[in-house]
């Protein structure tokens, strides 16, 4: 194929992409908002939203403004800072249309629980989340395929197409940090001072924390979860071109076939959502079809085009081992957040927190053992059958090539959440939150299911980025008996818990002040325990605001300066040893937090289904605890770790590019 077919297949898939998300948005919005109650919610919601939207992108713009300059002065290349403020507007733009999505789609999947059931509130909240998933599928798409067409031969080509995934990396780990502090220090602080101290339920309007409760779904699961998938997504295309460069030396078909498969993967989602519009079933077996419908597609459209134009057959399997890995770890994500781990934490519960947060915290261990095994023969079989790194790259390419898809299925989630609040604060019929607690649950085993994409692929890109800095600084070994190698691995090792320990200790500090206010609250304002009087909502959405764009700082220039610090102060081989560390330690401890947080959860609303006592008992109070515990562990600091691994690879990279 010559540049301009490429060209014409980018752009026309990634437009193609940008129309679903069009058409996805139009049906969402046609749905009449009947209800004034509802209404006034949901306004409340997507304006809390988008104000700390508006508030974090100027805090991260600084940021961007920041490292602009100083690629400025550091790139003989004016296009370095061009392209990373490029990645970074794109990333940002992402979190705007999922946002603007989610806040209308959240009361109108409530009204079509009320008047038309699950089926039809099932439907709204999917086709919400797909303006998402296709948003920032298309993006990536379009980002990385034209500059790769327009620059591919360009002599500082990895250079500006390094810079496009750090401006990717940089605004996902503010947008992930800012956006799980907020919403998880909103969520903790409403449960204590809600569920725990008044004993009101869930979601109930006279708790002052429950607007910003339900801004944070949006902020954090929305907005801060499509700049996760879309940095992983753009930096497992970057890692994979610049190994084929390696490998391949300008041979454009080897370039090129990443940024291929992702155009066939976003094809292969459009098969699987098309599948779901067209063939009804129950929503669990939807969410299940799509993601399967959508991995065939793009398996069959891949073996076609390596076939035809006669690349190398091996990295076919490559293709299949990244799209089967992918699977088996959300299988296994699955089973330690929805299934007999569930059941076995909510039984705990029966003797009290201390027992309830015993045994999540031993599932969360244990189920970081399998994903890694599986992981581990994914790139040792993908090394060997690929020929080598590029296949471990095209491995991570293929697991997150139906991005949109992945993306549609986990924004889901959040929307199903806020609508339940919505219906809860709307006065519905009880049967109303019952339906949107059923798409809840089954929202929150899919989000956990992405999460463990969002985990599986960054391994596989950490390392294909690994590579590829080793590769361009001239690295053959790491000798682990130098002292600079040891020195690095050990600081690496370090980070994730540093940067954990700083996330935790934010949403801990936040949410404190949140159950202060509330608690003044229930206290100064007359009848607002006996519902004849309004909270005062904004109070508690400008707690969470403060805390999050405050706390968000210091561990994303931790994560971004760490790398510079090393390379500059010990070298490169420092480097290296330091991304190893970070890599190792972030894997494990984000699937920890990711599959613990989840099973807490899940455990809870185990028990609010009718088991062990059901809702108010003792082994619910319990349960709230640990979901208390586990909200910044799945929601704040776990998903922050597979960006840092990738931002500091990213990072490493680029030094290693202009020096």
């Amino acid at each position: 194929m010559q540049i301009q077919h490429y060209l014409w297949l980018f752009a026309s898939v990634g437009i193609l992409g940008l129309l679903v998300v069009g058409y996805l948005y139009a049906r969402v919005r046609a749905i009449v908002v009947d209800h004034a109650r509802a209404a006034k919610v949901a306004d409340a919601i997507a304006e809390g939203a988008m104000t700390f939207l508006r508030e974090e992108y100027q805090v991260i713009a600084i940021v961007v403004a920041v490292v602009t300059g100083l690629l400025y002065f550091a790139s003989s290349n004016i296009l370095v800072p061009i392209y990373f403020i490029l990645g970074s507007v794109m990333s940002l733009t992402t979190g705007v249309i999922g946002m603007r999505a989610a806040t209308k789609a959240n009361v109108r999947t409530a009204l079509a629980a009320r008047d038309r059931g699950e089926y039809a509130a099932f439907m709204v909240a999917f086709c919400g989340g797909g303006v998402m998933g296709f948003a920032v599928a298309s993006f990536g798409l379009l980002g990385v395929g034209l500059l790769v067409c327009q620059y591919y031969t360009h002599i500082d080509f990895v250079q500006i197409l390094t810079s496009f995934g750090m401006g990717a990396s940089l605004v996902a780990f503010f947008a992930r940090v800012g956006g799980g502090i907020y919403t998880k220090a909103a969520d903790v602080g409403a449960d204590l001072a809600g569920k725990l101290e008044a004993g009101i339920p869930e979601d109930d309007p006279r708790n002052p924390a429950v607007v910003a409760d339900n801004v944070g779904d949006c902020v954090g699961d929305t907005a801060g979860m499509g700049a996760d998938i879309y940095e992983s997504y753009v930096t497992a295309m970057v890692s994979a071109i610049v190994l084929s460069l390696h490998e391949f030396g300008p041979d454009v078909i080897y370039i090129m076939l990443p940024i291929v498969l992702s155009a066939i993967g976003l094809l292969g989602s459009l098969v699987g959502i098309l599948f779901n519009l067209v063939l009804r079933a129950q929503p669990a077996a939807m969410l299940r079809n799509a993601t399967y419908v959508s991995m065939v597609a793009f398996a069959a459209g891949a073996y076609g085009y390596i076939s035809y134009f006669g690349l190398h057959e091996n990295l076919f399997y490559s293709v299949l081992l990244g799209c089967a890995s992918g699977i088996i770890v959300g299988l296994i994500t699955e089973y330690y957040t929805a299934s007999t781990p569930v059941h076995k934490i909510a039984d705990s519960s029966r003797s009290g927190a201390a027992t309830n947060l015993i045994y999540g915290l031993s599932v969360g261990m244990e189920s970081t053992v399998l994903p890694v095994i599986v992981l581990a023969f994914a790139v040792l079989l993908s090394f060997i059958f690929g020929g080598g790194v590029y296949g471990v790259a095209i491995a991570a390419v293929s697991m997150l090539s139906t991005v949109a898809i992945i993306m549609t299925i986990d924004a889901y989630g959040p929307i199903a959440d806020n609508a339940g609040g919505i219906a809860e604060m709307s006065h519905f019929d009880p049967s109303v939150r019952k339906i949107t607690d059923k798409l809840d649950s089954l929202g929150n085993t899919t989000a956990a299911m992405g999460k463990g994409f969002a985990i599986g692929s960054a391994l596989l890109a950490a390392l294909a980025l690994f590579s590829a800095y080793a590769q361009e600084a001239g690295l053959t070994t790491l000798n682990l008996l130098s002292p600079f190698v040891t020195v690095g691995l050990f600081i690496g090792g370090t980070l994730p818990f540093l940067v954990s320990a700083l996330t935790m200790r934010s949403v801990s500090n936040a949410a404190l002040d949140m159950v202060m206010e509330v608690r003044r609250q229930f206290k100064e304002i007359p009848g607002l325990m006996a519902g004849t009087a309004d909270p005062d909502y904004k109070k508690c959405i400008a707690i969470s605001t403060r805390a999050a764009l405050k706390e968000m700082v210091l561990p994303g220039l931790i994560s971004a300066g760490s790398p510079v610090v090393i390379f500059y102060l010990l070298g490169k081989e420092a480097l290296g040893g330091m991304l190893a560390g970070a890599t190792l330690t972030g894997v494990l401890m984000a699937l920890m937090m990711a599959n613990g947080g989840g099973a807490w959860d899940n455990a809870k609303k185990y028990i609010e289904a009718g088991a062990f006592g059901g809702k108010g008992s003792d082994a619910h109070r319990a349960a709230v605890v640990g979901d208390t515990v586990g909200d910044p562990f799945k929601d704040t600091s776990g998903p922050s770790l597979n960006i840092l691994i990738k931002l500091m690879s990213m990072v490493a990279l680029l030094l290693i590019a202009m020096k």
